[in-house]
This record gives structure tokens, C-alpha cells and sequence, in this order.
């Protein structure tokens, strides 16, 4: 019983493995993780209930079918309340071993079908899955409450939890004890009965309405596209992106024509570089305005009632706000600290944000432009500006980042600091052709686990990118199990002749979630329950990982044209690394803007549901919010914290908290050297194997030797 709700796909979410201080057998090639036998299966053919013979136990997703899913759901929560209602009734007292680490050790079944299934609605969705999603979240949010609210099972956990200082437990078991306990308190066992039934609606309708707030912003995001039918209005844009969207065209039965859609690839580089002004306002008006037109996708309604369903738990529960709530188990710990920070970055980034618009509107009126700067022409004019100041095009990047050489660049720095090694299987089950999958083998030749990328937009695919798993790290039977993972991403596709080349933003941000992977597959924990870690904590393993990027010594090895082989200029990069700091006013005030949306959502103290529009623009007014930038999640398409799970919910903030932590963390590298062994061991021993075994501010002193501070991040952004 490592989750009680579903395990749930989100853009940029992870779901890192920490380490455990207790010694497992490491898996080698000749002693793989075994597969869970289970029972033989009531329904013909159901691969769920049968064992998996594919190399590393990898899901069989050719063989299976929709019609799976949901028998296999039935029986895997049926199952699980058997293990659990056992654990209950256990006429023995109750122990670490027989009632934490049993309950830990329950819902295998169930997991299976979880990660599957959640996986691919994130990442091959359609109506069906969709369905299904429906149907099981009440299911599944009624299991969560069935164990939450179970008295006898409550009771045996506490009375451990009690004694757990004189049962000579590790800090591992110990931490265990201690979250398993605050986790059935959070979970409403204190309340009284009549409570804890409100409780339990208030949880089903939360997960039926995220569910539908999700699946309203990819129906959005599909759902418009840009027909350009004269070559003239491709003006200024680079050979690649016209070339990309007359790809996208012919894909849509309309040869000769081009096409622009609202996913990554496409509407950034439009509004970057595209000459047509009215244009670039109408694929920027339909980008901000997703799920936000009066209809039946509009999701305005729906998340003001996730909002007040979410204070009224909160206050429940014995919280003031959900805010307070979500961040009782981060490092935050509460709302204050949260907005302290984001006072402490907001003026000096808001400074810096009306120097930026006071150049761009110098650049129009220099251009014989008579308008003010608007939101749709602030990437345009800051390349203009940025070319003129700098001498530089991120475009002529594009030619030195073949998506494949940015990925072996990124497995090329894990090899030097970690020892590990990625081998390329094609011989394993993959759940679409652009799938590729690698075996990771650890410096001692043990395997680390199984990793996947899938990196191209899809109709089916939901937006951002993401680390997720197929399989969970943990100790069974004195065997170490180790993960599947997968990194699923929207990258520009191959266009023509040439593969697909990235931007600067994209390997970042696939050095980002390899990150993310790398926290996954270097997992070390006993128990599944120790895996989880402090939102405002799981970003750092990630965001660390972009440093690496522009590094001269990484940027040898991977930055080759794709044409001719030739490395990457000194002289482009030299330009690059200059310009760095340009435009992260603008960068900084959209993030920190969404930051402030999402805490001011949370730190409701009335569960009431607000009208969606006037709270947003009250909050933005609260900020002085430029009206030439908008907030990078408006309320009505800002998945992270309204989506399916709401991983993210009174958390977004927890980039630029991880931040914080990076800019410190990066220096003990930059000190010693990018590849210094002492300091890679004690990052990877601290901060990726074994956190979730203590506190999350512990793990990072004892790598780092004292707590960082702000200023390292105010510099680098060029805030300071």
C-alpha cells in the first residue's frame, strides 16, 4: 500500500525512489527482478493475471487490450482490501513487521495495473482510457478512504508508532512508521464517523473532477490549430519550423498548406520568430484562452470547486487552508515561508521585467512600429533584441542538438559522475513505435533498472514532459526489484530531411527529466512507502542535471552538427553563455506569477467556490502583475494544480524552492570539479539514494555541509 489514489502521469511530475540504509542484493543480469505470480486469470487471455515473461518483467503492452483494464482493476482492489483486512484482524500483537511493513508490502497486483494504466492515459490517451479513468478514480479513491478510516488497522499502526523508539527499528523503518502514522491522521482517522462520510465524498468528487479538468485541456490543446495558407505569412520563421508545420499539415490532409497547433514544438517558435503580428495574436489568444470559453470544457467552474473542496478537507482535517495541509509535509512547511520567498524574487524580478518591456517597446518603435508591446509580441521582439545585443540565434543552435546526441550527452555525464551505463534493448515491449528503451547497468555491472524515452508530441500525449514508472524500486523477499522508467516528453519532430534537432529549452529540458529518471533508477530504499519525498525537494535531483548543458567538457562530447559532424563553435556558445541572463525578468515573473495563483487558490480559509476570472485577476492585481506578460498557467488549463492527483497543488512553487537549492548545490560541483567523484558520491548517496529516509534539509547538509541561502539563485538569474 505504497499509494492510496492512482498513480497519476503529470507534466513535469516524478516519482523518484530514495534509498533505504539497509543493504539489499544488488540484481544482476543472472538474478533478475522476479515477477509476481498471480493467480490464473477469470477473464481469457487478460495479460494482468498472468506472470510476464518479457525481459526485466516490462509490461506486454502489445498484448494489452482496453478491455483489460478494468476487470483487472476490480480484482486488484479486492485483493487489496484481503491484504489489508488481514493485517486488521491479525490476532498476534501488532509489530513493525506484521502490520507497517505488511501494509507496505500490499496492492502488488493492484500497482501492476495502476502504472500501467496511468502511464498510458498520460501518454496514449483516447476516449476509452478516458472512460475507464472515470469509472475506476471513485474506486480507487474508496479504497483510499476503506484503509484511511479502517479502526482496527489504525490502531495496530499507532500502537507501533507509539513503541517506535524502543523496537530497535533502522531510521528507514523508523521514518516508515512515522509517515505511515501521519498519513491514516491525514487521511481522516481521527474524525468522527459523520465526518469521516463527508470525507469520503468529498474525495470521490475530488478525483472525478480533476479527471475532468485533465482530460479538458487536452481536448483544448487538440483542438485548435492554425491553417497558414499563404507562404507570406511564414515570414521570418526559421526553415525548420516552416518545414515542421507543413509536416503537420500533410499529417492533417492539407498538403501545401502549413500548420500550427498549441503544443510546445510549434506555438513557441511561432511566436518567437513569426513576422505577422495578427497571427501571432491568434494562436497566443487561443493558447491562453484553453478551456475557457463558456462551453462544455470550460473548466472555470470546476476548479473553483476543487478549490473550496479542497479548503473544506483541509479544515476537516484540523488545517486552516489546503495549503497548510500540503505543505505540513514539505519543507515549507507552511504558507509563509512559501510567500516569503516569492517576495523575495518578485521585486527584483518585476524591476528587471519593465527594463525588459522598455527595450522591446524601443525595439517596435525602431522597427517604424506605432503600438504598445503586447503579451503576443514580447518573444519577438526580445529575439530582435536579443540578436542585436548579443549577436546571437538560439535557432543556430538547432543543427549542434540532435535529439539523440542530447540524449547520449546526458547518459555521457551520468556514466562520469555514477559509473552507469545505458544499452540499448529493442527486444523489450514498448507501448508506441517511438519508444526506446535502454538496459542501465550500475559501475559494478548490476542492473540499475530499465529506462525508457518517448519524446514527440501526440494527440494522445498530454502536454509538458514528465518522469513516471512501470515498475517501483523496493526490496521483496530480500531481492532488490529494480524500476521501470520512463521519460515522456513533446520535442520537435524530424522535419524533411533532417532529424529532430532541439532548442536550447528542450535539451534542458530533457537533461531535466533524465534527472528526474536518474533519481528513479538509483534508488536504494527497502520499503516502497520510503520512496516518497517533500515536493519542494524532488525538483533538485532534476533541475541540477540542466547545469550540465552548456558545460565546454559535455558539450565536446555530444554538440555535433548533424550534417557534417563539426563540434559546436566556442565562439556560438561563448555567445550563449553571455546572453544567459537575458530575458529572465520575463522568465522570472511568469513562473513566480503562477507560484503566487496557486498559493493565494490554497490559501482560501472559506470553502467556497469562487468566481474563477475575478479571483485570478484580484490575485494578479495583488502582485502588480504586467499586463504584457501573462501568468504562465491561467487558472483554467493550470494542470498541475487542478489536473488529475494535483501533484503540484499549493507545490508550484517548489521549482524555484528547488532552485534555490541547485544554484547552492551546483558550486560544491563547480568547486571541486563537474565531475569530481568525492562530490558525485556524496550527491548520489545523500540526495538520490536515501533522502526519504530522514528529512529532506538533513539529506541536503549532509551533502552540502549548511543550508543554502537565495543569493546564489538572485545572481544567476541576473536578479542581483
Amino acid at each position: 500500500m505504497r499509494r492510496w489514489l492512482q498513480v497519476v502521469a503529470l507534466a513535469v511530475l516524478a516519482f523518484p525512489g530514495l534509498a533505504s540504509q539497509q543493504a539489499a542484493p544488488r540484481a544482476t543480469k543472472a538474478a533478475l527482478p522476479p515477477v509476481a505470480r498471480v493467480a490464473a486469470a477469470p477473464v481469457e487471455a487478460n495479460p494482468f493475471f498472468e506472470e510476464w515473461k518479457t525481459p526485466f518483467g516490462v509490461p506486454p503492452f502489445g498484448q494489452i487490450k482496453i478491455a483489460d483494464y478494468l476487470p483487472a482493476f476490480k480484482e486488484g482492489i479486492a485483493r487489496e482490501r484481503k491484504e489489508v483486512d488481514g493485517i486488521a484482524s491479525n490476532p498476534l500483537p501488532p509489530t513493525f513487521s506484521n502490520t507497517v511493513a505488511a501494509l507496505d508490502q500490499t496492492g502488488e497486483f493492484l500497482d501492476r495495473v495502476q502504472l500501467v494504466f496511468f502511464g498510458q492515459l498520460g501518454a496514449e490517451s483516447n476516449d476509452a482510457l478516458q472512460a475507464i479513468a472515470r469509472d475506476v478514480s471513485p474506486l480507487l479513491s474508496a479504497l483510499g478512504d476503506d484503509i484511511n478510516l479502517n479502526e482496527a488497522l489504525f490502531a495496530r499502526v499507532k500502537t507501533v508508532w507509539e513503541k517506535r523508539d524502543t523496537l530497535g527499528l533502522s531510521q528507514e523503518q523508523k521514518k516508515l512508521v512515522d509517515d505511515r502514522y501521519k498519513e491514516f491522521v491525514r487521511g481522516g482517522a481521527n474524525l468522527e464517523a459523520q465526518s469521516r462520510e463527508h470525507l469520503r465524498s468529498v474525495n470521490k468528487e475530488l478525483s472525478l473532477l480533476g479527471l475532468k479538468f485533465g482530460d479538458d485541456v487536452l481536448h483544448e490543446t487538440n483542438g485548435f490549430r492554425l491553417v497558414v495558407e499563404k507562404k507570406e505569412d511564414l515570414a521570418g520563421l526559421p526553415a525548420g519550423v516552416e518545414s515542421a508545420a507543413a509536416d503537420a499539415a500533410k499529417a492533417a490532409n492539407l498538403e501545401g498548406k502549413w500548420v500550427f497547433t498549441l503544443q510546445a514544438p510549434s506555438i513557441w517558435p511561432f511566436l518567437q520568430y513569426a513576422d505577422n503580428r495578427e497571427l501571432r495574436k491568434k494562436i497566443l489568444t487561443a493558447y491562453i484562452t484553453r478551456a475557457d470559453h463558456g462551453d462544455a470544457y470550460d473548466n472555470k467552474v470546476t476548479l473553483a470547486r476543487i478549490a473550496a473542496l479542497r479548503a473544506e478537507k483541509a479544515q476537516l482535517l484540523g488545517y486552516k487552508t489546503w495549503a497548510d495541509f500540503i505543505l505540513d509535509r514539505n519543507m515549507a512547511k507552511v504558507p509563509a515561508k512559501v510567500y516569503g520567498l516569492l517576495d523575495q524574487l518578485w521585486t527584483p524580478a518585476l524591476a528587471v521585467a519593465h527594463t525588459e518591456a522598455a527595450d522591446l517597446q524601443a525595439a517596435i518603435k525602431a522597427a517604424g512600429g506605432d503600438f504598445a508591446l503586447e503579451a503576443w509580441d514580447w518573444r519577438y521582439y526580445s529575439e530582435k533584441v536579443r540578436k542585436a545585443r548579443y549577436d546571437v540565434d538560439e535557432e543556430a543552435l538547432r543543427p549542434y542538438f540532435k535529439l539523440e546526441n542530447v540524449r547520449d550527452g546526458a547518459f555521457w555525464v551520468a556514466n562520469r559522475l555514477y559509473g552507469i551505463t545505458f544499452k540499448e534493448r529493442t527486444d523489450i515491449p514498448k507501448y508506441h513505435p517511438e519508444v526506446r528503451t535502454f538496459e542501465v547497468e550500475d559501475a559494478d555491472g548490476s542492473l540499475l533498472g530499465v529506462y525508457m524515452t518517448d519524446y514527440h508530441p501526440r494527440p494522445g500525449k498530454r502536454g509538458g514532459a514528465w518522469s513516471g514508472r512501470y515498475r517501483n524500486q523496493y526490496v521483496k523477499d530480500g531481492t532488490d526489484i529494480r524500476p521501470i522508467v520512463v521519460n515522456v516528453c513533446n520535442f520537435s519532430r524530424p522535419t524533411g530531411a533532417a532529424p529532430a534537432l532541439l532548442s536550447l529549452e528542450e535539451a534542458e529540458t530533457l537533461f531535466h527529466e533524465f534527472g528526474h529518471g536518474l533519481h528513479s533508477l538509483l534508488s536504494r530504499v527497502t520499503y516502497q512507502g520510503s520512496a516518497r519525498v517533500p515536493r519542494d525537494f524532488v525538483e533538485l535531483p532534476s533541475q541540477i542535471m540542466e547545469n550540465w548543458v552548456l558545460e565546454p567538457d559535455v558539450l565536446r562530447v555530444y554538440a555535433k552538427h548533424w550534417k557534417t559532424g563539426e563540434p559546436i563553435p566556442a565562439e556560438l556558445v561563448a555567445k550563449v553563455v553571455k546572453a544567459g541572463k537575458f530575458g529572465q525578468g520575463f522568465a522570472s515573473v511568469e513562473y513566480l506569477a503562477a507560484s503566487y495563483l496557486d498559493m493565494d487558490w490554497h490559501t482560501l480559509s472559506q470553502p467556497r467556490e469562487e468566481d474563477a476570472t475575478a479571483f485570478e485577476n484580484a490575485s494578479m492585481a495583488k502582485v502588480r502583475m504586467m499586463p504584457e506578460i501573462v501568468v504562465r498557467y491561467r487558472s483554467p488549463y493550470f494542470a498541475h494544480i487542478f489536473g488529475p492527483g494535483g501533484g503540484y497543488s499549493a507545490g508550484y512553487y517548489s521549482y524555484i524552492w528547488a532552485e534555490v537549492l541547485v544554484a547552492d548545490a551546483f558550486q560544491a560541483f563547480k568547486e571541486k570539479g563537474i565531475f569530481d567523484q568525492p562530490t558525485a558520491r556524496s550527491f548520489r548517496a545523500n540526495i538520490l539514494e536515501r533522502p526519504g529516509t530522514d528529512e529532506a534539509m538533513a539529506a541536503y547538509v549532509r551533502f552540502r555541509g549548511h543550508e543554502p541561502s537565495v543569493e546564489p539563485l538572485l545572481i544567476k538569474r541576473g536578479l542581483k
